[in-house]
């Protein structure tokens, strides 16, 4: 799916969404799909309007606890619907189609439609939030002076599967009437639901005014929490939307709460890149207790793994936490793992759950060590593209995680009282710095940069990544290339020179590491252009996985990652304790001012303010009903502590 220039497809709503004003779009037909979920389902939502202007409307349900196969990543029961979905509706005996003329989305899809000049139609798709049932809720609206009958035909039906549990029921239900008599502008509502289980379970029959309130009591939750305000209206709509996308993709288990990437593919398991690397970090600063437990869970799932052989730990833990994926070898997954957990440990400041894990974390660099080369690099089969591009025997991804896992894990070792092997870590951070610069620094077309892999003669869009650890060695060749002709196209970067493949997150990390480098005023451009493309463009609203591999799938933890290009590229936070951080914020240069409210981090819930002071900062820390205040050169640090 590829999106034209023109962002403006949608636009800004007044209650915190965007529109899709159907009526007055001249580039039709289009249809596109996105994903919700809830904690016992998901579903992917294709939506849009014919050539005649009729609804295009269909979606595929995940149970993602209702297993198909035992140990097999992609076995969640999976059922696509369409004509299910379609009720016929007559007026007078006479049938009538729906034709959208406006779609909403706020985290809640409303789809609404004119079925004749006189009769108004607004279908809302959702997931519940507790139960496995996705839900369509009908408003049908007499607009017209006189009584309207209206006939409506469901397709009510029961079907089985089977799997790993035994037989596993799908149901289709709904609340409607066959014929209603609507009065003038009177308003009824109905719905129709779509519901798996197992056989043994009880048949749950859901409140859909009820399921409604709750998805949007969890909305109001996720968005009113970790609030952006910038002056730049798209980026706060996208780091909402970000939020609930990363938040809401966490699933009941066998093992607990999980969260999971999603996109018909992964489900009630974890890997270390999606989850360990990528969400969990963000999660304590969103300050969502599912998605918290969900990381904790994901991190405890790999201790078992870490054995006194130092066997590599594996890349995903699948089927609710029974079985586990290796199929790419050792992918750096110790690095990715250690990295993450360190990061995300430091920012909960739970001292309790630090010293848990912190033996995960000493285990997989203790693993990176011994993985170390003659050029003092870290060995590793492939990186998390998993040999789509090549990657060599040791790869810029790998020894970039292991640099900052380092660092991080040296700041915890600190707070759980051992300084030696803080100092340990930060010895080896060093040598490793060294190393990456000496080995891997290169001129690549033309550019002096990084080669990705020893033999590597092309930019590949992961030299991103030492910047985004701090080393800036070669930020202006980095730069330059990121930004190149050679590199960024429309849609982000490209995976590697030449080709059109392209993973938005490696373009988020890109943005994270822009900024951290300071190069404020032109990643600021880049990053709203982007943000305008995929919150108002033709594939919307959430940050997407790749393409053409998975045709743009909205996984969840790309928009964790988007968020950390605000949290940790933009505001500049890096945790040093469970209590402090670094604060390295890069306001651009027409900004008087932003803010995070409600951040949850370190344990407490306080605001970050940054605003313009001449030619400094000024940062304003808020909690407890205190202030902190610090004032701060523009391209310099300040460490915070609550």
């Amino acid at each position: 799916m590829n999106s034209t220039n023109d962002y403006n497809r949608w636009t800004f709503n007044d209650s915190g969404g965007i529109n899709w004003n159907i009526k007055n779009d001249e580039r039709l037909p289009h249809t596109d799909f996105l994903e919700m979920s809830g904690r016992l389902v998901s579903l992917v939502v294709k939506y849009g309007v014919d050539i005649n202007g009729d609804l295009v409307l269909a979606q595929n349900v995940v149970w993602p606890n209702l297993r198909l196969r035992p140990n097999d990543t992609h076995a969640s029961l999976i059922k696509e619907y369409k004509k299910e979905l379609l009720p016929s509706f007559t007026v007078d005996g006479v049938l009538v189609l729906e034709k959208p003329y406006r779609i909403e989305f706020d985290g809640i899809l409303a789809i609404k439609s004119i079925l004749k000049p006189s009769l108004e139609l607004t279908r809302t798709i959702f997931p519940s939030t507790n139960h496995p049932t996705a839900i369509h809720r009908f408003t049908l609206t007499n607009t017209s002076l006189i009584p309207v009958r209206v006939g409506i035909g469901f397709s009510d039906a029961t079907s089985c599967s089977r799997g790993v549990y035994g037989i596993y029921q799908l149901q289709i239900s709904h609340t409607g009437e066959s014929v209603v008599l609507l009065n003038p502008k009177e308003t009824i509502s109905f719905g129709l639901t779509f519901s798996g289980r197992k056989i043994m379970e009880p048949h749950y029959e859901v409140d859909i005014t009820e399921e409604e309130e709750n998805r949007r009591k969890f909305l109001s939750s996720v968005t009113s929490s970790l609030r952006l305000e910038t002056p730049e209206p798209v980026l706060n709509q996208a780091f909402d939307f970000a939020k609930i996308r990363s938040a809401e993709s966490v699933f009941e288990t066998k093992s607990g709460l999980l969260h999971s990437p999603g996109g018909l593919a992964y489900y009630a398991a974890v890997w270390t890149n999606d989850e360990a690397e990528y969400a969990g970090p963000f999660f304590p600063f969103l300050g969502d207790a599912n998605a918290i437990e969900a990381s904790i869970n994901c991190y405890r799932l790999y201790r078992p793994f870490m054995g006194p052989e130092y066997t590599p730990i594996p890349s995903s833990i699948i089927a609710e936490g029974q079985d586990f994926w290796e199929g790419a070898g050792d992918r750096g997954d110790a690095a990715m793992y250690a990295y993450g957990a360190a990061r995300f440990l430091l920012a909960l400041g739970d001292k309790k759950i630090a010293k848990e894990l912190f033996p995960t974390i000493n285990w997989c660099l203790e693993y990176c060590q011994r993985k170390i080369t003659t050029d003092g690099v870290i060995a590793s089969d492939s990186d998390e593209l998993e040999g789509r591009f090549p990657a060599g025997d040791a790869n810029l991804a790998t020894s970039s995680l292991a640099y900052g896992a380092l660092l991080s894990a040296a700041n915890l070792a600190r707070e759980l009282g051992y300084p030696k092997k803080a100092d340990e870590y930060e010895t080896r951070a060093k040598d490793l710095d060294n190393a990456i610069e000496n080995y891997f620094g290169a001129k690549v077309e033309g550019y002096d940069t990084y080669r990705y892999f020893d033999g590597n003669k092309l930019l590949r869009s992961w030299i991103c990544l030492p910047l985004t650890m701090g080393i800036m060695k070669r930020k202006n060749g980095t730069l330059s290339a990121l930004f190149s002709p050679r590199l960024w196209t429309e849609d982000g970067l490209a995976t590697q020179a030449g080709d059109e493949t392209f993973w938005d997150r490696s373009t988020l990390y890109g943005f994270r590491g822009a900024f951290c480098a300071g190069e404020t005023e032109t990643t600021m451009g880049y990053f709203v252009d982007y943000s305008k493309r995929r919150t108002l463009g033709d594939h919307v609203p959430y940050a997407v996985e790749a393409y053409p591999e998975g045709n743009q799938r909205h996984l969840s933890a790309e928009s964790a990652l988007y968020c950390r290009v605000i949290t940790e590229g933009l505001f500049g936070i890096t945790p040093t304790g469970f209590n402090s951080f670094f604060c390295s914020p890069r306001l651009p240069k027409d900004w008087t001012k932003m803010v995070l409210y409600s951040m949850k981090a370190f344990g407490k819930a306080f605001d970050l303010l940054v605003a313009r002071a001449g030619e400094n900062y000024e940062i304003v820390v808020t909690f407890g009903g205190k202030k902190q205040q610090y004032i701060c050169p523009a391209g310099e640090t300040v460490q915070i502590f609550l």
